[in-house]
């Protein structure tokens, strides 16, 4: 795989009005990967996908999309396709006429078996014949990624994918942004589920009122130098708090535990020190049957990063 980006922004601003949405954003993505965008309600995200769709125009800065510079026009740039705040639907056509439809507008004369492979591979083959009007949102959202994928982007930019989807949905989701990486497309997806971002990213931006506060690989959002709240289960309670106790730079937080879950002990600490307690835990031959962060690293990150803007709004 190369190192071409799929997009590249510097300096990017927009406001509207007296309300600046967008503060100086760099951005950049390469072929083939999934990059995530993080942030709290209004800290720019939508406006910069919208960017990126050519359903607005920076104010100021550069801005290239699968190597080219994006003008002036309200326009999508060739080979980039996606939704922002839900895909839009016609209520009173079937799924498979939806995508019809979209495929005529386009200019593009899709084959009935490419529409029907695009159907299934996000798993709404079963109600392909149905009117969009009865669909959940998590089919919608399906829907929407269904008619994306028709166009076969080489950028794919999508906000909240996962919402309303269930596990199976989800699963499928998750599927096919995985083999459109593969295969080389650059995929930006906002979205406020952590768990997704950290199942499929490579690669998060966080943004808080409009600034990037953070941009890199998650491997650097590692909580090495922070504490962090772990959940602790393991085969012997009592020995587990004594130890928990008893070991340097572990802090025991007391009613942090589901209360129906008496066997589950909360610690905060760093790595190493949580390293030093499961070797203890060990060699007292207590059996570890769960550790795990109470809030994910990213989470953790986003919530150090964000809270400092928030509070001086």
């Amino acid at each position: 795989m190369d190192s071409f980006s799929v997009i590249r922004a510097r300096a990017i601003a927009k406001s509207f009005g007296d309300v600046i949405a967008l503060d100086r954003v760099d951005l950049e993505v390469a072929r083939g990967q999934i990059h995530g965008l993080v942030g709290p309600n209004g800290a720019g995200k939508t406006t910069l996908l919208g960017l990126l769709l050519g359903l607005a125009v920076a104010d100021s800065g550069e801005l290239d999309v699968l190597g080219a510079p994006v003008g002036r026009s309200l326009t999508a740039p060739e080979g980039v396709a996606g939704f922002v705040d839900g895909p839009g639907l016609y209520p009173s056509l079937t799924a498979r006429q939806n995508l019809a439809a979209l495929a005529a507008l386009h200019g593009h004369g899709k084959r009935a078996a490419a529409i029907d492979d695009v159907l299934a591979e996000v798993g709404l083959t079963d109600v392909a014949d149905d009117r969009a009007r009865g669909f959940s949102l998590g089919m919608r959202q399906r829907l929407g990624l269904a008619a994306a994928l028709l166009t076969k982007p080489r950028l794919l930019v999508l906000d909240e994918p996962s919402n309303g989807l269930d596990p199976a949905g989800k699963k499928h989701v998750h599927g096919v942004l995985t083999r459109l990486a593969a295969e080389g497309t650059g995929v930006v997806l906002s979205s406020h589920r952590m768990d997704d971002l950290e199942a499929l990213c490579s690669e998060v931006t966080i943004l808080a009122t409009g600034r990037v506060v953070f941009s890199g690989p998650l491997s650097q959002l590692a909580p090495e130098s922070r504490e962090l709240d772990y959940r602790l289960r393991t085969s012997d309670p009592g020995t587990t708090r004594t130890t928990a106790a008893g070991t340097r730079g572990i802090r025991i937080i007391e009613g942090a535990a589901p209360r129906h879950d008496a066997d589950v002990l909360v610690v905060r600490a760093l790595v190493p020190a949580l390293d030093e307690l499961v070797s203890g835990l060990v060699r007292s031959g207590v059996a570890l049957r769960e550790l795990a962060p109470v809030v994910s690293p990213l989470e953790a990150a986003f919530l150090a990063l964000t809270e400092p803007q928030e509070a001086d709004r």
